[in-house]
């Protein structure tokens, strides 16, 4: 599907989220291994129902699923996903969300008027600013009262779907919608939503996402988290500006595994890392300085510290000590590293360098303190190895490869996450790039068939009809790999 809207772009696209973001939402609304299985979860434009099966996927048995969708080419294509994955009983209505919902109280031959059916969970990527949401409704007599905190612009509805959203939650529900940045600081009609939902507590966090993420559309979108349960004791909002944090896939930008596990890590813990993240209290929001506008640049500083240039370095010589104070983080694991490298230079506030520069690498790289720390990172590295490859020659016949590669990546994050130095998400992406590349097709063939290498022939038919053995070929074990492991020598003569 990713595939379909890559190549369909701004005509089609619309009813795909990609994967890493539906990740995203379905793993911070809440869902855990003790979610039960009749719990509910609902989008109210569900597209292909990628969303829904993604936050189904995060409970250990599933979830109660329930969509609408207003395409009904679309929503044909939702039920057959729904299927196609084993959720033969997910719900998905065809039909307009915000002027005739499905899903009401007493679906079954009872008055529906006046209240809609409420949900333990909401995930939800709504069409960006819909110019004509109010067509077959009249938002000042809403008879499902979704419009409380607020009426939107009549043209435009990015509004109208967090306020539908909320009012389908119930009292303990919680829910992820993807919005266009510009609901987080709009004047007017939205300022005063904006206002109303703060007060009310409704907004447990926001989780700002690079631009040109998704099918088409190339400008910017954020996370609003809502958390109706804990809303009476919110003390304010945690946002995370994960803007910066994506890879180039085509013409498109695309979410790594680092990244997407740092945000959701960041945003489950609430931990605040400088030009990241931080709780935001709502004395701050509600200040007049602020008046309640969301935009995360107000709260977050993301600019990397300026490269001043030193007239006095440039016109003396010598390097200032504020850049190399800057490197603080490297003199704290390595202290001797930096008396080892700088003298004082004869002005006050200057560095000179005891080497040439061109032997400056090879002169941290021979220090003791580079060699302890190099041996510790090693050491644990090591560690960790033997500890998971009895994990990985365990592994056996029906065993699930996704459970396996989240042991063993979770214990490599652990284990580098007190590391200093080095980033352990860094690390995590080396494992999951070599996941992707290589080990997972071999465990899903091991969990299919055991650590069995089926061999078979390599059969071609030419323009004559004759049918030439092409040799062997072997899926688990590539005839490359076991000519380098067993022949190398008769290989290189």
């Amino acid at each position: 599907m990713r595939h379909f809207a890559t190549e369909s772009g701004k005509s089609k696209g619309q009813f795909y989220t990609p994967s890493e973001v539906s990740r995203i939402l379905a793993k911070v609304i809440g869902i855990n291994a003790d979610t039960p299985q009749d719990a509910t979860v609902y989008d109210p434009t569900c597209g292909s129902g990628s969303l829904l099966l993604k936050a189904s996927d995060e409970a250990p048995r599933g979830l109660s699923i329930y969509g609408q969708e207003m395409d009904n080419a679309t929503s044909a294509l939702a039920r057959m996903n729904m299927i196609l994955h084993n959720n033969a009983t997910a719900k998905i209505w065809k039909g307009n969300t915000i002027s005739d919902p499905h899903w009401k109280e007493n679906r079954e031959g009872k008055d529906t008027s006046g209240k809609l059916k409420t949900f333990d969970f909401a995930v939800a990527n709504p069409p960006f600013s819909n110019k004509n949401w109010t067509s077959g409704l009249n938002p000042q007599n809403d008879e499902f009262g979704r419009f409380e905190w607020g009426i939107p612009p009549e043209k435009n509805g990015d509004y109208t779907f967090l306020l539908h959203i909320i009012k389908s939650l119930k009292s303990t529900g919680k829910g992820a919608v993807i919005l266009p940045h510009g609901v987080l600081f709009r004047g007017n009609a939205e300022a005063r939503i904006r206002e109303n939902l703060i007060k009310q507590g409704y907004i447990k966090g926001i989780i700002g996402l690079p631009a040109n993420l998704f099918y088409g559309t190339g400008i910017p979108a954020c996370i609003i988290v809502i958390d109706k349960e804990h809303a009476p004791v919110r003390t304010g909002i945690f946002m995370v500006d994960a803007s910066k944090g994506f890879m180039k896939d085509g013409n498109k930008n695309r979410l790594r595994e680092q990244d997407i596990h740092k945000i959701v890590d960041t945003f489950n813990r609430q931990i605040e890392i400088p030009r990241y993240s931080r709780m935001v209290p709502f004395e701050e929001i509600g200040d007049p300085k602020n008046d309640y506008n969301l935009n995360l640049p107000r709260y977050i500083d993301t600019t990397e510290p300026e490269d001043v240039h030193d007239i006095n370095a440039h016109l003396r010589g010598g390097i200032p000590n504020d850049d190399i104070d800057a490197l603080e983080s490297y003199w704290q694991v390595m202290p001797s590293v930096r008396e080892a490298l700088f003298r004082p230079a004869q002005w006050p506030g200057y560095s000179r360098l005891n080497i040439p520069a061109n032997e400056v690498k090879s002169a941290i790289t021979d220090h003791s303190e580079f060699a302890t720390f190099n041996e510790s990172v090693n050491s644990l590295f090591g560690h960790w190895k033997d500890t998971n490859i009895q994990r990985l020659k365990g592994f056996a016949k029906a065993d699930s490869p996704k459970t396996l590669v989240e042991i063993v990546s979770e214990d490599l994050l652990a284990t580098f996450r007190s590391v200093p130095l080095i980033d352990p998400y860094d690390v995590y992406q080396h494992l999951m790039d070599q996941w992707s590349e290589t080990m997972q097709d071999d465990c899903y063939l091991i969990s299919a068939d055991g650590w069995v290498a089926k061999t078979s022939r390599i059969l071609e038919t030419d323009k004559k009809g004759k049918t030439k053995d092409k040799g062997w070929t072997c899926e688990l074990v590539p005839k490359s790999l076991t000519v380098a492991r067993y022949f190398a020598t008769e290989q290189a003569a």
